[in-house]
């Protein structure tokens, strides 16, 4: 069974006095998740608010479990790396049967 799975990371960047400050945390975010996960990555809201973002996080695995498993991880390091700032976190998993078909093509 394929499995497509969405973290979704709301920020709220307490310290930030600019969008440059903001920037900075997001990108740097987005630069560490994707460098130790290997993931997916992009900035999918509150890009113009200096103390709010929303980061989504994407895998693809061969199990709902497994793919669930990693944005858990990813979860627990983006919590560790922004601390306060992490204000929620939310896990999607979306499946889909792999076919014959599918896989020829």
């Amino acid at each position: 069974m394929l499995a497509v799975a969405l973290l979704t990371l709301d920020l709220r960047i307490v310290d930030s006095r600019s969008l440059k400050d903001r920037r900075q945390v997001v990108r740097s975010l987005k630069d560490r998740l994707r460098k130790r996960f290997n993931v997916s990555v992009a900035e999918t809201d509150f890009q113009n608010r200096i103390g709010s973002a929303e980061i989504s996080v994407a895998t693809v695995a061969a199990q709902p479990g497994d793919a669930e498993r990693l944005l858990e991880e990813v979860e627990r390091a983006a919590g560790e790396w922004l601390g306060r700032d992490l204000e929620s976190a939310s896990i999607e998993i979306l499946t889909a049967p792999l076919t014959s078909e599918k896989l020829s093509q």
